[in-house]
């Protein structure tokens, strides 16, 4: 992955965080490292953990933001979802899946949150 992708994709997070925050979420970890991969953001929304998967596109040109979460990737974050509660001792907490999806850059930049976006 090159420096530039990297850097475009710190900033989707930060963007997302910014949202998630702004709608009163508090951020419990970023960046969550399991065996099967890295979980974007883990946020508490009321008494609900919610792992979310951000998605940045620059252009429309191999479909949307949120299209980018295919079936593969939705049952990669069940089992790190899995792991957080697990390691935590949080199996009895009620959680879900959110999508931020940010199209585009500057000015024209749409973030969109897809609450509830997919089950575990």
């Amino acid at each position: 992955m090159t420096i530039q992708r990297q850097v475009f994709g710190k900033t989707g997070e930060d963007r997302a965080v910014e949202e998630l925050e702004r709608r009163g979420y508090a951020i419990l970890a970023r960046r969550y490292r399991t065996r099967h991969g890295e979980i974007d953001i883990v946020a508490l929304d009321r008494e609900t953990i919610v792992f979310v998967e951000v998605k940045a596109r620059t252009t429309g040109e191999f479909g949307s933001a949120v299209e980018a979460v295919t079936g593969w990737k939705r049952r990669r974050l069940v089992s790190m979802a899995t792991d957080y509660l697990v390691r935590g001792g949080l199996t009895a907490r009620p959680c879900r899946f959110d999508v931020v999806a940010i199209d585009g850059v500057g000015e024209g930049r749409r973030v969109t949150l897809y609450p509830h976006a997919f089950t575990g």
